[in-house]
This record gives C-alpha cells, sequence and structure tokens, in this order.
C-alpha cells in the first residue's frame, strides 16, 4: 500500500528459524571467539554473517595481520592476548599461514601476517569443532523486544526471506552496534560532533620482486614526497606496505576515504557506503600506478585483488557500565573485573593523517587490561557487546578495535553467556570472579601476572 510518505509495509508473521541459548550476530575476531566459547560450553550457539565467510575486516578489508596480540612490556615485544587467539595461530601454522611477527609502527610494536585463504578455513573449523552453527549471506534487520529491556528474537533477511532467530542471550559483535542500537541500548557516534576514524580501501598486489622491493618499500615515502612538492596529491601521507606469507605478493595500505565535503564514510549510511566503496578502488588504482611507475621491485606487479569492503574503523559505540579512554590506554590501567589486555597504542586515522600515541615505554609496561564492564550495554538485559562496539571514548577505541582486543573481548562474552545462563541472572550480575577463572582455564591472560607471559 501507497501513501504520500511512503510505502507501508503489510503486516505479516514472521518464521521463526531456530531458538538459541546464544546468538552471536558477526564473523570478526570478536563474533568468532564470542561463540566458540559458547559453543564449547554446551550452549546452542548460531553465528550470523552477512558474507560467505568469517573474518570480518580480517577478510573482508584484507587487514592480513593480527594487531594487538602483542605488547611492548618495558622494551621487550611479547605476546599478551592469548586462549582462543593462540587456537587460530596455531591452526594457521599447521597450514602454513603464518608468518613469525614483525615491527610496525615504527618498530614500537608487533604484528603478525596470515594468509587470507588460510584464516577463512581455519575459522570454519574452528566454529564447526565447537559445536557452533554458521548461517552465511544473512543481515541482521530489526530486532523483536519481549519487554522493554529483553530482546526476544532477532530479525534477518537473507535469499530464503525474512525470518526471526529467538534467543536467550544475545551478542552484538556488528561492528556497527546494530543490535544495541535496535534494541535501545545507549550508544555514541564516532566523537559526538559526527566525527568518525577515516576508512580505507586495501589492495593486494602481486608479482613483485621480493629482493628489490624491500629498498623499494624504504624509498616509497620520500617518492610520494617528492612527488607532492611537484604537485601531485596522495589520499593520504604515505603508503604502507607489506609482504605477505608468499613474498611476491603484499598488501598495500594506502587511502583514506571521505565524502565529498571531507568527512569521513559513514560506514551505516547506505548512501555513503556506496560512494566511498567506489572512491576507495578509485584511489586504489591512482596509487598502484604511482607505486608501480617509481618504486622498485614493482615494474611488473599488478593488482590481483580489492577488498570486499571499505575498511570501516569506528561507527556507534555503546555506552556501557563503562568506557574505555585514551587514558587508560597510555596509562596502561588495571580493572579488578579485568577479561584480559589490549597493547595495541592508540591509532587514530583522521582527516589529515594518522596520529599514534603508545604508552610511555620502555618504561611502562606497555598494556591496559581491559574491564568486564565495556561489554555490558546499559538498560538492555540479555546482551552484551565486544568488538569495536563496545564501551569506549572515541579516543579509547582508536586503540581497542584491533584484532587482539577484539577476540579477548569476545571470548569473555562467550563464556558470560553460559555463565550467566547457568546461574539464571542477568549478564550484569554474574559472579565476574568465576567469569576470570573460567577465563584463565581457557588459556586466557588476564595482566595480573605479566611476568609469566611469553
Amino acid at each position: 500500500m501507497n501513501n504520500r510518505y511512503g510505502v507501508i509495509a503489510e503486516s505479516r508473521n514472521t518464521t521463526v528459524m531456530g531458538e538459541y541459548d546464544v546468538v552471536v550476530l558477526g564473523g570478526g575476531p570478536s563474533g568468532i571467539a564470542a561463540a566458540a566459547a559458547a559453543g564449547r560450553s554446551g550452549r546452542s550457539t548460531i553465528l550470523i554473517e552477512r558474507y560467505g565467510f568469517l573474518g570480518g575486516s580480517g577478510t573482508a578489508a584484507c587487514i592480513s595481520d593480527f594487531c594487538g596480540l602483542h605488547a611492548n612490556v618495558h622494551g621487550e615485544h611479547r605476546q599478551v592476548v592469548h586462549g582462543i587467539a593462540d587456537e587460530i595461530q596455531d591452526r594457521l601454522q599447521k597450514m602454513g599461514g603464518l608468518k613469525e611477527p614483525h615491527l610496525s609502527l615504527r618498530s614500537m610494536i608487533k604484528a603478525q601476517v596470515y594468509d587470507l585463504s588460510a584464516y577463512k578455513i581455519a575459522l570454519d573449523e574452528l566454529l564447526l569443532g565447537s559445536g557452533v552453527k554458521i548461517l552465511f549471506h544473512a543481515m541482521a534487520a530489526g530486532v523483536h523486544m519481549e519487554t522493554d529491556r529483553q530482546i526476544g528474537a532477532l530479525f534477518i533477511e537473507s535469499k530464503s526471506g525474512r525470518a526471526a532467530i529467538r534467543g536467550r542471550i544475545f551478542i552484538d559483535c556488528s561492528g556497527d552496534g546494530d543490535i544495541a542500537a535496535w534494541s535501545g541500548a545507549p550508544f555514541e557516534y564516532g566523537d559526538g560532533l559526527g566525527n568518525t576514524l577515516y576508512p580505507s580501501m586495501k589492495f593486494r598486489i602481486n608479482n613483485v620482486d621480493p629482493v628489490r622491493a624491500k629498498d623499494g618499500r624504504n624509498l616509497l615515502p620520500r617518492l610520494m614526497e617528492e612527488a607532492e612538492a611537484r604537485g601531485r596529491k596522495f589520499p593520504r601521507k604515505g603508503a604502507l606496505m607489506r609482504a605477505q606469507i608468499n613474498p611476491i605478493e603484499w598488501v598495500a595500505n594506502a587511502t583514506l576515504v571521505k565524502n565529498p565535503d571531507g568527512t569521513a564514510v559513514d560506514g551505516t549510511n547506505v548512501e555513503q557506503l556506496s560512494y566511498g566503496e567506489v572512491e576507495g578502488r578509485r584511489q586504489c588504482w591512482e596509487v598502484f600506478e604511482f607505486i608501480k611507475s617509481v618504486t622498485p621491485g614493482f615494474e611488473n606487479a599488478y593488482i590481483v585483488d580489492i577488498a570486499a569492503q571499505l575498511g570501516i574503523r569506528q561507527t556507534r559505540r555503546i555506552k556501557g557500565e563503562y568506557m574505555l579512554t585514551e587514558a587508560d590506554i597510555l596509562g596502561c590501567a588495571d580493572f579488578d573485573d579485568s577479561i584480559g589486555v589490549n597493547g595495541w597504542p592508540v591509532e587514530a586515522h583522521t582527516a589529515t593523517g594518522v596520529i599514534i600515541k603508545f604508552a610511555n615505554v620502555p618504561h611502562s609496561r606497555g598494556f591496559n587490561q581491559l574491564p568486564y564492564r565495556m561489554i555490558l550495554p546499559q538498560r538492555v538485559e540479555n546482551l552484551l557487546v565486544a568488538g569495536r562496539c563496545a564501551s569506549m571514548t572515541h579516543e579509547g577505541q582508536s586503540s581497542a578495535r584491533v584484532s587482539g582486543p577484539c577476540l579477548v573481548m569476545g571470548q569473555a562474552a562467550g563464556s558470560a553467556a553460559d555463565i550467566s545462563l547457568k546461574a539464571g541472572v542477568w549478564p550484569r550480575s554474574i559472579d565476574v570472579a568465576k567469569l576470570q577463572e573460567r577465563l584463565e582455564h581457557d588459556g586466557a591472560f588476564l595482566g595480573r601476572q605479566y611476568e609469566t607471559i611469553t
């Protein structure tokens, strides 16, 4: 039925596709860890993912390396994120899909390259082995509220049509806080003034001469500066490029995608996203042509792949029982309700460039604890929120949005869901000491005895 204000949809009954103890939305690092932890506890668990593969931005946006698994602990690089993260690394290692950690961000911190295809397969095996049902090619479309504080079902849309998935506990790992926003949980967008971290479009380059490319990679920033002095413009300052498992393949991070008015593309706005995908691919080709024309080792290279989606860094962030801040990151904060740690610096992608702020290393331990309260939204009782949409300030999220802390939050959320159901209380009322005991039993590092980490 039409009217002058729009289209009125007829009311209809929605088929219930299934009922689960735990419903997880989003297959990025937080969703993977949340679903695995819940599934292993014996809870019926479903993970809903819009693509046909897992990994989130780590696969769809060609991230191709783990950030935040390590910290600079008094000048010594150590892995500080463990538990399910270790299992993923072990699977990749056995497949030949994981490189040794490398120095990144001014050689102050370590990251670790993985093979994109191996990662997809390893994640399938991890979740299926944990008893999780995976539902691919499904988009979340809304929620049914049982009461004003309790979610009853998540609506999805797919090629099979509209359906509802009932759950007892819901874990929002969508990156954009979709379930939280739909259910009425308070949230913030960007810095509160409409400004978010800027997205990028990454691309993969093949047929690189690995010997000559090492020098070319170091030479490229100077060549770009010289070109800019002659009047050439680039999307961002410098191009970050790194060799992959096979050294003839490199991944480039050299774009910064803005709207025509200069603002960051909004990852929750379909029209801006559509513009951003096109603009991102245009920037990829523009930068690649320059790289190929001036950089030793790249003369015969070609783009083998452009990311399937724009790399969105920030949209909604819930306002939970605690909001992680920049001061917490830089001050290596401790929390009584620690669920794990984060050693990544503040890394803010702004309109003018990337701003990086480290804790005072080597004079500090280089990591902060993450509190359980940051994954507890206000108002909605049977919801946990993990990943880059968890409860953090704009500046705090510039650090804890990367894969390491997202794995930490996800594992804690999945474990908390089981403890909540077992105790018959809402997640905000569980015994946090029991959650911490469970996490440490399952191999997680909570930051309480950092001398023992490897």
